[in-house]
């Protein structure tokens, strides 16, 4: 480690979008450290720093990781994050997202490191009234998942104040596909997101996908997501890091790709993509799903001049479906 490779740690460095932002640091010139309790990371996917395997609830552990590395910012992703689960046990949340993210925070302002990327959702906005969603759009979560998010934006705003803390929460859409190189990807237990569960479906490695309802009031009937790919995601988090070293303001800002497209539509991608047909049946809708998630990222094209690269759906599942053959 020389002075000219700044360090940045990265909780929840092991995880899927965590360990993409770890590449996407060390192509920037940063020495991404990972810091992972690898109850839901991978130990593979740590290939562009050292890995520390600890627990943010570890106050000890993570002073002795502060004062070794020196970090010039951190950028934490390590949550839980499976909404469902989030609503039957909300306790688990409340502890490893916020209790955790406090842990961290004190563990900061106690050993001067000021500046901090935070990964935030849309799941912040709960139901919106319109669409697409901007960052003043009212934020009111239904489950505790987007909630235990949201406490954490209101910390970050309290810790700037009381302790001139610097931050950029960036609050994101559907991620999606994997890294185009194909050396890590999405390796989710359970598995819960479409596109990866479409793809096993249309491999046979998995069940007939479910489709959640069909009588929304969209275009065809299915529910509207935006989806972002990891890769723009992780670049998303340099430029934000970048964005503090030059003096930015602390702020939320969206991240997704602006265009909506339907599960019926995501289906029909993953089968031009792949060539094989997709499985699935109709079940019934789940209890909070908004009708449409669209993402206005006009603030993190102007503000970091965030440019995604694989904005084309197709695109997305292209690397998504390369990572789902290296798998398999």
């Amino acid at each position: 480690m020389t002075s000219a490779q700044p360090t940045v740690l990265v909780t929840g460095g092991a995880g899927y979008i965590g360990s993409h932002a770890c590449k996407a640091l060390a192509a920037a010139g940063y020495l991404p450290v990972a810091l992972d309790s690898l109850v839901y990371g991978h130990e593979w996917a740590v290939q562009w720093g050292p890995l520390e395997q600890g627990d943010i609830l570890d106050r000890a552990w993570l002073d002795r990781i502060l004062q070794q590395y020196r970090p010039a910012a951190i950028m934490h992703f390590a949550a839980f994050a499976y909404v469902g689960e989030s609503v039957t046990n909300p306790g688990k949340y409340y502890r490893n997202n916020v209790a955790g993210t406090l842990t961290l925070l004190e563990a900061m302002r106690d050993n001067g490191v000021g500046r901090f990327v935070f990964s935030s959702t849309c799941a912040t906005y709960g139901i919106p009234d319109t669409v697409p969603i901007v960052e003043s759009t009212i934020q009111q979560p239904i489950n505790p998942y987007g909630a235990s998010k949201l406490m954490v934006e209101r910390m970050l705003a309290d810790f700037e104040a009381a302790h001139a803390l610097r931050w950029i929460a960036l609050r994101y859409f559907n991620a999606a596909g994997a890294d185009p190189h194909n050396m890590i990807g999405e390796a989710h237990d359970p598995e819960t997101h479409l596109i990866p569960l479409a793809l096993d479906a249309a491999a046979g490695r998995g069940p007939a996908l479910t489709v959640f309802g069909d009588d929304y009031n969209t275009r065809d009937g299915t529910c509207i997501r935006d989806y972002i790919h990891v890769t723009d995601l992780a670049q998303a988090h340099v430029l934000a890091l970048t964005a503090l070293e030059r003096g930015e303001a602390s702020q939320p800002i969206n991240l997704g790709n602006g265009a909506g497209f339907t599960v019926r539509e995501v289906i029909a991608a993953v089968e031009r993509v792949t060539g094989l047909s997709v499985p699935h049946t109709i079940g019934p809708r789940r209890a909070g799903d908004p009708p449409s998630l669209i993402s206005d990222a006009e603030r993190a094209r102007t503000t970091l001049g965030w440019r995604p690269a694989y904005a084309d759906l197709d695109q997305i599942i292209a690397t998504a479906w390369a990572w789902h053959q290296r798998r398999m």
